[in-house]
């Protein structure tokens, strides 16, 4: 007889900790999101940008909500019930811990690069980025309504399988825009009039923010193999 995970115990479920944990991924996204709204106000001009410290400042709370992410995570995993029945796998849990937890991890690495060096954005691509930045962020904020209802089957809340999997569904087919849009602006930053840095440096911070969409993407296949049969 399957148990529902939740009502087992009163104690608060494993499971829940990584709402918590989503919380400070989707915060890292959004101070990423300004951080590029920053750096293209001021036309690339890293020296400028750090002259007012917006930039430095929203890499430091960056770091700052990755360590805290950190900390949720190593709490989730240090506090797991003994003796429970648990539905979900235990490895598959800890691997969907590590796949959430790269997200912000690879939005530090996007900040790395833009923030390497002075970098002139040419204007047409100023728009092009901000709407490729917006796109991975809408594939992370599809994260949490899936994260919320897999939650929610799991603990007996809810019964509609195929809902659930419209939300992994939402998930996918946003991350395969992410990487429409990111094939389209890696060959036309190539053949800019930007010096080689500058491209190098671009295509990684490019590269990054997809890495990001990425594993939002893989933190999906693993809630769907979390409720597989």
């Amino acid at each position: 007889m399957s148990v529902p995970f939740f009502g087992i115990l009163a104690r608060r479920s494993p499971l829940s900790g990584l709402l918590e944990h989503y919380e400070l991924i989707a915060k890292g996204m959004l101070l990423i999101e300004r951080s590029m709204g920053c750096f293209i106000s001021q036309g690339g001009d890293l020296e400028s940008v750090n002259s007012r410290g917006e930039l430095a400042e929203l890499i430091e709370q960056v770091n700052f909500t990755e360590d805290h992410a950190d900390k949720v995570k190593r709490n989730i995993r240090n506090h797991m019930p003994r003796g429970l029945f648990m539905p979900v796998d235990r490895v598959l849990f800890f691997t969907y811990t590590r796949q959430q937890d790269d997200i912000l991890d690879a939005g530090q690495a996007s900040l790395y690069w833009l923030s390497m060096r002075s970098l002139t954005i040419p204007e047409p691509f100023q728009a092009k980025l901000i709407e490729y930045i917006a796109l991975v962020g809408t594939t992370i904020k599809l994260l949490r309504p899936a994260l919320e209802v897999t939650i929610a089957l799991l603990s007996g809340k809810i019964m509609d399988r195929e809902e659930v999997k419209n939300h992994y569904r939402a998930i996918r087919n946003n991350h395969k825009e992410v990487n429409k849009m990111q094939s389209s602006l890696v060959p036309v930053i190539f053949n800019s009039s930007m010096d080689f840095k500058e491209i190098y440096q671009l295509t990684h911070f490019v590269e990054q923010l997809q890495r990001m969409s990425h594993s939002a993407e893989g933190c999906s296949d693993m809630l769907r193999a979390m409720i597989a049969k």
